[in-house]
Formats: C-alpha cells, structure tokens, sequence
C-alpha cells in the first residue's frame, strides 16, 4: 500500500468536478438494486442508474450497489436521480478518502475504506455509502463484491431484517466493512508469529526486510481505519433522525468493533517495533560470539607468534655468548613444539575456568 494513495484534481479545478482517471486495473461496472419490504423482494440487475427510478416511489427499502470503477457519467446520472451533492460525488470518484461522515439536506454521506491483506500486503479500498431516508446507495470501487453476504440474509429473511428501515441496512453494510478488519488482522498475527520464529532461530536481511515491511503496512493501516471509529461515533452521538433508537444499539456494537480492532493494531506494531529491537540485539548478540571465538584464536597464536618470531632471528656463533644454544640442540625443534603446544593447552584451561569457552 503506497503512503499517498488519494485521487485529487489538478490544483484551481472547481469544486465539484468530475474528472475520470484513468485505473490501473480497470474493473467492469456492475450496478445492482435490492428493494423490499416485509413480504416483498425484488433483485435486479441495472443496465443504468435511471432504471431504479420505478422503485423509488414505492413504499420500501431501495439498495443500490454500484461495484467497479465508476464511470463519472453514472455518477452524474445518481446524483440527478437522488439530487447528490456535487462534493460527495466528487469524493466517491477521487478515491482513497480519509473516513468521514456528510451532513447534507436529507441524506448523508459515509466514506469508509475496507481492509484487505494478501501476500503479505495490505490493500484498503474505499466504500462510499450514501444514506437516505428509504434508500441506501453503496459504490465500491473493487472488483470483489464486499456485501454478498448481506444479500443472502436479505433473501433468506423472514421479515426480520426486511421490518427494519434503512437505517438497519446502512448498520449492516458498515458492520460488514468494519468486521473486515478481524480475519486480516488473524492473518498478521500469524505473519508475526513466524516472524517471532525465525528471529529467535537464524535471521537475515530478508527477515528484516519482512518486519520494515509489516510495520509499514501497519502505520498505513493505522491512517486508514482509525478515522472510522469517529465516523460510528458520530452514527451514535449526533441527532440523525433517519436513526432510530434500535438502530443505535447495534452501531454502538459496531463501535466496539472497531476499538477492538484499533487495539489489535496497536498491539501489532507494538510488537513489529519490539522485533526490531530484538533482531538487532540477536545480530549484535552474533556479533559478540564472532568476535570472542576470533579474539580467543588470536590469543592464543600471539605468544606461538612470539616463540616463532624469536626462534626466526637465527642468529648463532661459534664462540659468541649471546648466541642461540637452541639453535644447536639436538632436540631444539620438537622442544619448541612442546612449548607451543603445553602454551596452547595452558591459554584453552585458562579461558574455560574464567568461562571465557
């Protein structure tokens, strides 16, 4: 995930505007609608956003979901339909919003990013949700649809989930997106502890790598959800008369959710930042061990240096005093190895008993 990952106009462009750009992988735009009631339930297909206007003068819920890049003109045509305001389309089509919640005249607008984590990185995309009183209206600009398991409980509900208004729907949609987080934060904890493995085994470069790398992730991760907490907060502590009171007692469940994901990315990088400390006390740890066997063979070879240094001037006369007698020895040269073999064996008991081997 890059550290500015923000779509935004040229600078002087006037608010409001819609200016495509072009994606680097391009997904196919796919809108569908979703409008029930208690007994109710209708499933379809959009070949453009102007073709829900039928549903919308009827007395029901009305889901809309555009998935995929969106095109700015389809944006231009939803905000004709439901009278959108220019900025919050504007913020749907420059992607990689900051979370946040938009109080306009009878409609809100909710921008929340969806975490994911593959291969060993982390992905975040935005989720624009536009909240009326008997419509909701979902862009997601990926190709995987995140709200699959919504559609099947709306399919399956005997009218429990179909009672509720749109307010219940809108709760779902952000509790799906916010529960997001838990199975990819499962996925680092295990990166993590394989990580905690290989630093008490052997760890390299590339292990060090892996753990800038996840702390990285995580600080860019951090950026993108904390936001979302105070957007749930605002859900519940602010007077929006599109939620009833029911409603608020599941946000507040979703409140909680992201507090307890907030902490386990604290924990996390908690813990990648402690990794860090102990990879570099196992490198220096290594180090010292290098260093002490290297100190202790050149200890040990200084005084055979010395002996050999010694023996190496040869300087002998017949009738000088100062001459070498060694040199004339008859066992001269296996007397000097026992020297240097008893010095060798003399420094090897001296390191074990200060427990220097």
């Amino acid at each position: 995930m890059g550290f500015f990952n923000k779509g935004y106009h040229p600078p002087g462009t006037a608010p409001g505007t819609l200016v495509e750009r072009p994606a680097e992988t391009p997904s196919r735009v796919h809108i569908s609608l979703i409008d029930y009631t208690a007994d109710e339930f209708v499933e379809r297909d959009l070949a453009d956003a102007a073709d829900c206007r039928p549903y919308l003068e009827r007395q029901s819920i009305t889901w809309i979901h555009v998935q995929g890049d969106v095109p700015a003109d389809t944006l231009r045509s939803l905000g004709k339909l439901f009278k959108l305001h220019p900025l919050a389309l504007e913020d749907v089509l420059n992607a990689g919003q900051r979370p946040k919640l938009d109080s306009y005249d009878d409609r809100d607008f909710i921008a929340v990013n969806l975490p994911e984590f593959s291969n060993g990185n982390v992905s975040v995309r935005q989720i624009s949700l536009f909240f009326g009183q008997d419509h909701v209206i979902s862009i997601c600009n990926s190709a995987n649809d995140p709200f699959e398991p919504v559609r099947r409980r709306l399919r399956a509900s005997k009218g429990r989930f179909r009672n509720r208004g749109a307010d219940y729907l809108l709760y779902t949609l952000l509790d799906v997106i916010i529960d997001a987080g838990f199975p990819m934060f499962e996925t680092i904890g295990e990166s993590l502890e394989d990580l905690e493995t290989e630093l008490l085994g052997d760890p390299d470069q590339e292990t060090l790598g892996r753990i800038h790398h996840l702390k990285r992730e995580l600080l860019l991760l951090r950026r993108s959800l904390w936001p979302q907490r105070e957007v749930i907060n605002a859900l519940l502590r602010e007077e929006h008369e599109r939620i009833n009171n029911e409603t608020r007692l599941y946000l507040r469940d979703c409140y909680d959710h992201t507090v307890q994901i907030m902490d386990l990315l604290e924990t996390y990088r908690d813990m990648t930042a402690s990794m860090l400390d102990v990879y570099l006390s196992t490198i220096s740890h290594r180090t010292n061990e290098v260093m002490r066997v290297l100190t202790i063979i050149a200890t040990i070879f200084i005084p055979l240096t010395f002996i050999v240094g010694v023996y190496g001037m040869n300087f002998s006369h017949p009738t000088s005093p100062w001459a070498m007698p060694e040199l004339h020895w008859y066992y001269g040269y296996p007397l000097i190895w026992l020297v240097m073999i008893a010095v060798v064996v003399g420094l090897l008991y001296f390191f074990r008993r200060r427990n220097w081997l």
